[in-house]
């Protein structure tokens, strides 16, 4: 039987979390900022300038932003976790060589019905990841912009018209990273690849 992988990294006589505790903490508000988003977005009447469910989408599309901004500052200042270049290895012959070969040790162990050992910072899924990152980004970017710049008028072209377009565009693929995202995280946990509490528990332990 697996048995799930461990909460902690081991240093002599100390247990540091696989995961900061500002990493945990962005993770979960950008998370909940994603969610209310998409699922606000079915509802709203953008065309309607006292819809208040738009309006809200409006605000928490700024928090977004916020923290995503933050999720960034915090990738290149951390001394634990994922390197940036990891994240996003598409400019370096090296890295791009290791995400190959990381994806076809995936792809190896489905084709044996097994589940790939998870590793958070493995070149495959730490680029998956670093893609994501990129596309809320772009997200929230656009609907900072389109805040920003909208007179009210749904018609408006220019800049307005810019804004909207990427935002509505981006929000398709965004709903397919969520879902795919949580179902392989979900399978992980089952499997005994991963835990979730990795990444969802909020309690500071020493050396976070």
């Amino acid at each position: 039987m697996s048995q799930t992988p461990p909460l902690f990294y081991t240093t002599g006589a100390t247990q540091t979390p696989r995961h900061a505790i500002a990493t945990r903490v962005l993770h979960a508000g950008l998370a909940t900022a994603i969610v209310v988003q998409l699922g606000s977005s079915q509802f709203m009447n953008p065309d309607d300038g006292g819809d208040n469910i738009f309006r809200a989408h409006s605000y928490v599309g700024l928090a977004a932003f916020a923290l995503v901004l933050a999720f960034w500052v915090q990738t290149l200042l951390r001394q634990r976790g994922t390197p940036l270049g990891t994240l996003i290895p598409w400019f370096n012959g090296q890295r791009l060589g290791a995400v190959w070969s990381d994806f076809k040790a995936h792809l190896s162990a489905l084709t044996k019905r097994r589940l790939p050992v998870h590793d958070t910072h493995a070149p495959f899924a730490s680029a998956i990841h670093g893609l994501g990152l990129l596309l809320v980004t772009a997200m929230a970017a656009s609907g900072t912009l389109y805040y920003f710049v909208t007179t009210g008028d749904p018609d408006a072209g220019g800049l307005v018209k810019v804004a909207m377009t990427v935002h509505t565009t981006l929000a398709n693929l965004v709903w397919i990273y969520l879902i795919g995202h949580a179902a392989m995280g979900l399978i992980a946990h089952y499997g005994g690849t991963l835990s979730l509490r990795q990444m969802w528990s909020l309690r500071k332990h020493p050396g976070a």
